[in-house]
């Protein structure tokens, strides 16, 4: 069993302490990689966090949920994989841009993946 690290980061410069997660498998589609994510962030609470510390975070891709509702991770990877769809991030693997939500990636132990959220230019 190995672990990856997953790092946020912004085109704005900002960038979040990273956290591992233990994967069993070698190779994992990003897909399946995203869907895993979400799935401990939620696990963990992770969007317990008030919308304006995520934001301030520019951390996590899990959205709190309201005060009344729990929140449904398999929603959240929906949006989440939408939001890859018209580019809303980028994710790398090392050094490597992964384009393709079904790409297979290799995971060797400590592999770093980066979630790079784009931010809009102002006016465009």
């Amino acid at each position: 069993m190995g672990s990856v690290i997953f790092v946020d980061e912004t085109t704005a410069g900002g960038r979040g302490d990273g956290w591992g997660m233990e994967i069993a498998e070698e190779r994992l589609a990003l897909r399946e990689l995203i869907r895993r994510r979400i799935f401990q962030e939620v696990a963990e609470g992770g969007a317990a966090q008030s919308g304006a510390a995520a934001t301030a975070a520019g951390s996590r891709l899990v959205r709190p949920a309201a005060a009344d509702r729990p929140v449904d991770p398999q929603a959240q990877t929906e949006a989440a994989l939408a939001a890859f769809g018209r580019n809303g991030f980028l994710v790398l693997v090392g050094d490597r841009q992964i384009t393709d939500l079904d790409e297979e990636i290799d995971l060797p132990l400590g592999t770093e993946v980066t979630f790079l959220k784009l931010v809009a230019l102002v006016g465009g």
